[in-house]
């Protein structure tokens, strides 16, 4: 599986930027998809993932009401709206996607078996 991951940019805080992941998956709506951010100096951490099979979304408590995960499976995309933004989400950001997860492992990037190449997300202040 392949992914590949755009949209990132420079944005003002209070800005909006929406980031799309292609997936090379034949069954793509089998996976789990989620985004992953890592800030310069900081470890990666969950952001939102996008369960499986029909399954639920999920998201980090700091961006709740804020971001959306969204997923179109006749073109294997996934999106992450991301609304009024902050300087704290600057980051890179990564989709990563998994088929065989249980949704207490979903939070954990060490779990997933592919990755995108990131994109860059800076929100100045």
């Amino acid at each position: 599986v392949q992914l590949q991951a755009s949209g990132g940019g420079l944005v003002q805080a209070g800005g909006s930027l929406r980031l799309s992941c292609a997936a090379s998956a034949r069954t793509f709506s089998r996976y789990t998809m989620t985004w992953f951010r890592q800030a310069p100096g900081k470890e990666r951490e969950f952001v939102a993932a996008s369960k499986g099979s029909g399954g639920s979304t999920s998201y980090a408590d700091s961006v709740k009401g804020r971001f959306t995960i969204s997923r179109d499976n006749a073109k294997n995309m996934v999106y992450l709206q991301m609304n009024n933004l902050k300087p704290e989400d600057t980051a890179v950001y990564y989709c990563a996607a998994d088929s065989s997860l249980i949704s207490s492992s979903i939070p954990y990037g060490h779990h997933y078996d592919y990755w995108g190449q990131g994109t860059l997300v800076t929100v100045s202040s």
